[in-house]
């Protein structure tokens, strides 16, 4: 599996990820951006188009070495400073109450630590700092979260450790952060991997 994780997973997602569907949503959830941005699960840049002119730099964590090549054109092309800022988003090499935002689109049902990425998030935001959040997981529909169980264990496989059964916004109620806004809905029609979690909360 290390080849397909490593190689062709990051650019099926790089592909599939970037539709005019996904594109409205991304530019939803980063329309409020503003000051220095941690973003955990930076993928290969496909919020870059969506950051506001108030963004003045980007801290991108980002464990995959191919992601990170397919991303160098739009970060060349981007209005902000854009660095990367470590692999992991369970242990952030960043100070504390330091950021004015953090930005997750995606990467929630992948990280294997994510209580933990959640606090370390929290860590490294400033107080008031918000994080938006842009994820898809578990379906409270009984006969959709059926289908969710049954795929998960080869689902998990293909996608190099995504869940589809993962209670997104159960995690984030639980941070510790105050939850400002959250909407849940399908994205496209009641199927196993469209149940999306979109909204910000913020550190107190």
């Amino acid at each position: 599996m290390g080849l397909w994780s490593d190689q062709v997973v990051p650019r099926v997602v790089n592909a599939t990820l970037d539709v005019a569907e996904v594109r409205e949503l991304r530019s939803r959830i980063c329309r409020d951006l503003s000051g220095d941005v941690v973003e955990v699960g930076f993928g290969s840049g496909l919020n870059i188009p969506h950051y506001p002119s108030t963004v003045a730099g980007v801290w991108a964590v980002e464990p995959s070495e191919v992601s990170w090549r397919l991303a160098q054109p739009r970060i060349a092309g981007c209005g902000a400073s854009v660095q990367r800022a470590g692999l992991d988003g369970a242990a952030l090499d960043l100070p504390d109450d330091r950021f004015d935002a953090a930005l997750s689109t995606f990467t929630f049902c992948t990280i294997p630590r994510l209580d933990v990425a959640l606090a370390e998030i929290m860590r490294v935001l400033r107080p008031g700092g918000r994080l938006y959040f842009l994820e898809h997981g578990r379906s409270p529909d009984e006969h959709v979260a059926r289908w969710q169980d049954r795929l998960q264990p080869i689902w998990g496989r293909v996608t190099a450790g995504c869940h589809l059964t993962r209670p997104i916004a159960d995690h984030v109620q639980r941070s510790g952060m105050q939850v400002e806004e959250l909407e849940t809905f399908y994205a496209r029609g009641a199927t196993p991997f469209s149940y999306v979690s979109l909204g910000w909360c913020w550190k107190p």
